[in-house]
């Protein structure tokens, strides 16, 4: 099943001779459930594109669906709703309320929009990431490998469409950084998670299922490689 489509995504940046075109009518299908990397040199447009699909900017030109609803059509507090229910994010600095501990950074979303969470799922969720014995620590206390699994759970918990991953990896080193990625693909077919990563390090691109290429704005032909 379709979950995200884009269709003529550009987004430009000055006028005239000082234009710049982030993207340039990027035209992209993602199926449910897939796991799915975004690689691009820097400036390529690859983080362009990730903040397109989470609704964090609005595009030059063309259209994003997401569940069938286009999300750039959307009013300001619309697409914000949408977004927290919708979308789940995953940063490269974590992103964590210093403040709360483990357990109320996780059901944080949940809490924004007056939900209760699903005890069963969220134990679920927490047993897969081996967090059971960390949800009363405060976030400074954890490495940052155990802080990137407190933002993956975050990003689980309220069942988004999808999961946009920005450099996941990139304040860990290589052998916390390629067991993020594998929890990601655990996450991804366990909960049944639609997951795209966008990273540089061509080793974790290809874990994912499929890697879209993306230089100049432009997603390049070919670059659709499925495993």
């Amino acid at each position: 099943m379709e979950i995200v489509k884009t269709e003529n995504l550009s987004k430009v940046y000055g006028k005239n001779e000082a234009q710049i075109w982030a993207l340039n009518h990027v035209n992209i299908c993602i199926q449910d459930g897939e796991l799915i990397a975004i690689v691009g040199s820097s400036g390529s447009g690859k983080t362009t594109l990730l903040n397109m699909l989470g609704g964090l900017d609005y595009p030059t030109e063309g259209s994003i669906t997401i569940r069938k609803q286009v999300i750039n059509a959307l009013k300001p507090d619309e697409r914000t709703i949408f977004r927290r229910r919708n979308i789940g994010f995953v940063f490269q600095n974590y992103n964590l309320m210093p403040i709360l501990n483990v357990y109320e950074n996780i059901v944080l979303p949940l809490k924004l929009d007056g939900f209760q969470e699903d005890s069963v799922f969220l134990k679920e969720i927490i047993q897969v990431l081996k967090l059971e014995d960390k949800l009363d620590r405060m976030p400074e206390t954890l490495s940052g490998g155990q802080q990137q699994r407190v933002a993956i759970a975050r990003a689980l918990v309220a069942k988004p469409a999808i999961i946009l991953a920005d450099e996941p990896t990139g304040n860990l080193d290589s052998r916390n950084g390629m067991e993020v990625i594998g929890l990601l693909k655990t996450s991804a077919k366990r909960f049944h998670q639609t997951i795209l990563i966008v990273t540089h390090n061509e080793e974790i691109a290809q874990m994912a299922e499929r890697i879209i290429r993306i230089e100049d704005g432009e997603v390049q032909e070919g670059s659709f490689h499925e495993k």
